[in-house]
């Protein structure tokens, strides 16, 4: 018997996740900049599990190139999975964008030799700031 999770299982996870990063949204949707890094971090922290997910399934992570895409769409480019889901490693069959309405950032391996970070730059879209406009980072990020 093999150990380890069910790519249902993981989906699962990754929708209560959704889930509860949904109802907090709308619990601090007064304060919208709250609402937007909760909902990036809880963005984040999904990714974190497909790519974990993506990783004991294939032996590697999308390389840089490849990118979030990967997660979504078989990549083309090597290194090329083999039994690659049908429906990929998110609930969509796009990346989603960050609240603030931009692409997150995805290195492999990270900036501080981790395997891989994924973040956003907050509402101003530029490094550092403080408040709505601080970088979010896997790094930070509970997933």
């Amino acid at each position: 018997m093999k150990n380890g999770f069910t790519l249902l299982e993981v989906l699962v996870v990754v929708l209560i996740i959704t889930i509860l990063a949904t109802v907090v949204g709308v619990n601090i949707s007064r304060e919208p900049g709250r609402a937007r890094t909760a909902a990036a971090r809880a963005q984040i922290a999904a990714f974190k599990t497909a790519l974990q997910l993506y990783r004991m399934n294939h032996g590697f992570l999308p390389s840089q190139e490849q990118g979030l895409e990967a997660l979504v769409r078989k990549p083309e480019t090597p290194p090329v999975p083999q039994n690659y889901p049908a429906d990929g490693y998110l609930d969509s069959s796009e990346v989603p964008l960050d609240p603030w309405g931009r692409p997150y950032i995805y290195l492999s391996p990270g900036s501080r030799g981790q395997p891989f970070e994924i973040f956003s730059y907050g509402a101003d879209g530029e490094p550092g700031g403080e408040g709505e406009a601080a970088d979010i980072s896997s790094d930070d990020v509970q997933g």
